[in-house]
């Protein structure tokens, strides 16, 4: 943030301290960040949308289409990797995880490099065709500018997480058109707790992100639908089905994501990533031209009843007029499209997670009622049930199924499908949980205990900070002492605690006062009995790099008062109980909305 940005914000800061109340503070700025939200979604769609017309003009103009394929998603995350390494000179995160690790272990804090590096790097890497979406940029650019205005006013925590979680709603409404689907967005992926205070700026700032986005792009959604067959109670069985059915592609979606990610991981050079992903998406592309970029195009095929799209560009053309051939395709993208995902991400390209799971989902829907009207059973609607399966991934690879049904009621218009919506979503949500309790996006923060959830009292647990809470003013005794030493001790200290520590700070033991009382008393026993006597190893003790989760639990077991902190060995202080409480209290009311 420069100078004169800062001087700015801090002469309208003071003004609104003597104008504004918060609440109407906290009104206006919902509304600025909602426009700041959609404007990035109107830069990033249209930035993308320049570059896949520059791209798809090399493509059109060589006749080797396939070939251009293989290689240019491959430039795109090139390119990216070098904005990055000497532009950034940062890591990009991957949007919505990086929101979510920011409320956690932040404070709320984006880096502001977001304001920008997202936008090159997503639109870099998804113009080219790389397999990822825009929507995580999209909001991580959002929240970039939320973060940065919060942090501009001062605000405090619970005002600058409301921040965020407005940025959050804006930049999906500006991406889908779905205003009241981007709160149920924000409430159910981003965990904000949702309440009176914080509803009227989320629907500010979704509204305004909207409007902006109309105001560029038109009002056009994006992905138009029209309800031809309404439901019918008969397809009841196969909506139930088709839930149960995206629910395990779901698990598998977030199964083969975590395992690409892990063995990524593994590979420390930048250079053999590149290669490695590079090529085998190119690979995937060269022989399934559908899951080149974000699936935009084909998902509105698909949901206009048209499967030509897994056939154009593609080396299976010859069967185009075949229907078992595009069965097996259907089948193929659906189980490629998360590798081709990981691949773009591993080779080190930018981008979301969403469009994927539209992708599947769509497809899962597609290939579903193929496959029951080949069987001869019933007919059933392709176009509805490979619009429902858009809301069965959306609910199960995100374990958002509220998201996924007004989501795809909002975009579509589909609202009198509502009732297989809620169905299909319900039942892969519940398939989904049972293999996997949490999300794609929350997993990797869960693993490291850093996952906030709609749990108010485990929300102000992992904000704590235990090395906040240590006490270290106790007098510190040598094993070596005497009785004599301990009631000089007592004289200087109002503590009645006494630590036992090694010349080299490690801690052997600790004394109570209590265990001393009587013997304090008898003059005869000062010189006689030593410190190491009397002195008790503590069965519980504390690492300070526990969580305030782990503490609450040592008190609970321990029913002690005060807990002694113990690195590698080494006395570091103690922490009290009604230390503990008295902060837990404080931070309760911080990050609580009134």
């Amino acid at each position: 943030m420069s100078s004169s940005s800062l001087h700015i914000l801090a002469r309208l800061h003071r003004w609104r301290l003597h104008h504004l109340s918060e609440r109407g503070f906290i009104t206006i700025l919902s509304i600025i960040v909602g426009v700041l939200a959609g404007v990035a979604a109107v830069i990033i769609k249209n930035t993308v949308w320049l570059t896949q017309r520059m791209v798809n003009s090399l493509v059109v103009s060589n006749e080797v289409v396939n070939y251009l394929y293989f290689a240019l998603p491959v430039v795109g995350i090139f390119l990216a990797i070098l904005v990055v390494k000497y532009v950034v000179r940062s890591e990009v995160r991957h949007g919505i995880p990086n929101v979510l690790h920011s409320i956690s272990k932040r404070k709320g804090k984006v880096s502001n490099h977001n304001l920008y590096s997202s936008v090159i790097t997503s639109s870099l890497t998804v113009g080219f065709g790389g397999s990822v979406g825009l929507e995580g940029p999209t909001v991580a650019t959002g929240t970039a500018w939320g973060s940065w205005l919060a942090r501009g006013f001062r605000l405090n925590y619970k005002n600058t997480i409301l921040m965020l979680a407005c940025a959050c709603a804006g930049a999906m409404a500006a991406i889908f058109k779905a205003p009241i689907a981007a709160i149920v967005f924000a409430v159910e992926v981003i965990m904000i707790d949702l309440t009176v205070f914080s509803l009227v700026p989320l629907l500010l700032a979704s509204a305004s992100a909207v409007v902006t986005s109309y105001f560029f792009l038109g009002q056009d959604v994006l992905y138009p639908f029209e309800v031809i067959e309404t439901f019918a109670l008969e397809d009841l069985p196969y909506y139930i089905l088709l839930g149960i059915a995206s629910g395990f592609v779901s698990v598998y979606f977030t199964k083969m994501y975590m395992f690409f990610g892990e063995q990524f991981d593994k590979l420390k050079n930048n250079k053999i990533r590149l290669v490695v992903g590079g090529v085998g998406l190119g690979i995937l592309i060269f022989l399934f031209p559908s899951l080149y970029g974000e699936g935009y195009e084909a998902i509105n095929e698909c949901l206009a009843g048209n499967v030509h799209y897994l056939f154009d560009n593609s080396i299976f053309y010859s069967f185009h007029e075949e229907l078992w051939v595009a069965l097996v395709l259907l089948a193929a993208v659906i189980l490629l499209k998360i590798v081709a995902t990981s691949l773009t991400f591993g080779a080190g390209g930018v981008g979301g997670i969403f469009a994927p799971t539209l992708f599947m989902g769509v497809n899962t829907g597609m290939l579903f009622a193929q496959l029951v009207n080949w069987t001869g059973i019933r007919h059933i609607s392709t176009h509805n049930f490979a619009l429902i399966g858009m809301a069965g991934l959306i609910a199960g690879v995100l374990h958002a199924p509220l998201t996924g049904i007004f989501l795809i009621a909002d975009i579509s218009g589909g609202y009198q499908l509502f009732v297989p919506l809620m169905i299909t979503a319900t039942f892969a949500y519940l398939i989904v949980r049972a293999f996997t309790p949490n999300s794609v996006y929350h997993i990797q923060l869960a693993r490291r205990n850093e996952l906030l959830t709609h749990d108010k009292d485990a929300n102000v647990l992992q904000m704590m900070e235990v090395k906040k809470l240590i006490e270290t003013d106790f007098e510190i005794l040598s094993p070596d002492a005497t009785l004599r030493d301990l009631t000089v001790a007592i004289s200087r200290n109002h503590r009645n605690l006494f630590p036992v520590v090694e010349k080299d700070g490690t801690m052997v033991g600790m004394l109570k006062m209590d265990d001393v009382r009587e013997m304090i008393f008898n003059h005869e026993l000062y010189d006689k009995v030593k410190i190491s006597e009397l002195m008790y190893m503590p069965e519980y003790h504390i690492d300070p790099n526990d969580n305030m989760e782990v503490v609450a639990n040592k008190f609970e077991s321990s029913g002690r008062y005060n807990l002694a902190v113990i690195e590698d060995g080494k006395y570091i202080g103690f922490i009290s109980r009604a230390k503990a409480f008295t902060r837990y209290r404080k931070q309760i009311i911080d990050v609580s909305h009134v």
